[in-house]
């Protein structure tokens, strides 16, 4: 009888660390979380605007001369839209590419998004993944962490979501984005984040 005890606690124990590493693979969770508050933003020009700026110079004073008056009323509309049409300036991006083992996979975009006191957000925007046990979010120096800013757990495997980077963290050293299951150290995906011009 005492045999059959100790037959049947390591299949228990085993079965639940099973359960436990599988059960996350079986459920979905998502988030769409807003941009950040407090995120810089600068103003964007239109492609028309553009396109004008890029014209020849001489085919533009022609149109000028004919209807002087219309043209400078579309200016100053094309010059309205332009201050009030305002993009979020990223510092650095890049895109996720899964492990590719048919199990592990994280797609999706990742930008630190600078805030007007002086700090950075990590923004994660048409993200997905695969689910699993115990995954958080590192910026790391390479793939296999081995040397990581932890910037938390992971909100959600679907959808739009935020971190916060810990202030004087050098983007330059700490440049890949690694999704990574902390409890089996597995790495899901990752994406290389580089300087924006």
């Amino acid at each position: 009888m005492n045999k059959a005890v100790f037959a049947i606690i390591p299949i228990i124990a085993i079965a639940g660390v099973a359960a436990y590493a599988l059960s996350p693979y079986f459920t979905e969770s998502s988030v769409d979380e807003a941009l950040p508050t407090g995120a810089i933003t600068q103003p964007i020009k239109d492609s028309t605007s553009v396109m004008m700026e890029k014209s020849d110079e001489p085919m533009m004073e022609e149109k000028m001369m004919k209807d002087d008056e219309m043209m400078m009323e579309e200016k100053m509309m094309k010059d309205d839209e332009m201050m009030m049409e305002e993009t979020i300036p990223m510092t650095y991006a890049g895109t996720f590419i899964g492990v590719g083992d048919g199990i592990h996979d994280a797609q999706g975009d990742a930008y630190t998004i600078p805030l007007e006191d002086g700090s950075n957000v990590l923004r994660l925007e048409n993200f997905k993944s695969t689910n699993g046990p115990d995954l958080f979010v590192y910026l790391a120096t390479d793939d296999n962490a081995s040397d990581f800013v932890n910037l938390g757990e992971l909100k959600a495997n679907n959808g739009n979501q935020n971190y916060d980077i810990p202030e004087g963290t050098d983007l330059t050293k700490y440049n890949k984005v690694l999704i990574w299951c902390k409890a089996f150290s597995v790495l899901f995906g990752s994406a290389e984040v580089l300087p924006q011009m």
